[in-house]
């Protein structure tokens, strides 16, 4: 077998070497606005909404035992002024991944890496939807992707396990 030119044996695209981490698609998964005092909030709203995210990235494999994932960014914001509900916001953002990877730096390239890339689509999409809804856009600072997988693995750890 030669190599051509453009590093392909063959020129076959499907003989390349693929590198570790391949985002082969991303998609809105969920997508969910509501204004709950509507239209009456919009009258008597009188300052910013205070608004408490929440957010969690799931993995699962597309097919058992394979190496391409769907990483899902799910995150929720409640927005609040005076008491009331001002609006609620969903976001299910997916990404599927191709993973070459070592076994022991699985999770981390999934629960890291992968949404680290998804981020900011997901972002723009909540921005857009709070705006759209008739808010000051919703814009997310930068999460730190590191320090949730491991309060998540040290969540999940066994009292007493160091």
């Amino acid at each position: 077998m030669s190599d051509l030119p453009n590093g392909q044996p063959n020129g076959d695209p499907s003989m390349a070497p693929q590198g570790p981490l391949v985002l082969n698609m991303q998609y809105t998964k969920d997508l969910s606005f509501e204004v709950p005092g509507a239209p009456e909030i919009f009258a008597t709203l009188r300052e910013q909404p205070r608004v408490d995210l929440q957010l969690d990235v799931q993995a699962r494999p597309i097919q058992e035992g394979g190496n391409v994932f769907e990483v899902s960014l799910q995150i929720r914001a409640d927005a609040q002024a005076d008491s009331r509900a001002c609006f609620i916001a969903e976001l299910v953002y997916c990404g599927i991944f191709t993973v070459n990877v070592p076994p022991e730096q699985l999770e981390p390239v999934l629960l890291v890496e992968c949404p680290r890339l998804l981020f900011p689509f997901a972002r723009n999409i909540l921005a857009d939807v709070t705006r759209d809804g008739g808010f000051p856009p919703v814009m997310l600072a930068p999460i730190d992707f590191v320090a949730l997988w491991q309060s998540r693995r040290a969540e999940q750890q066994p009292v007493g396990m160091a």
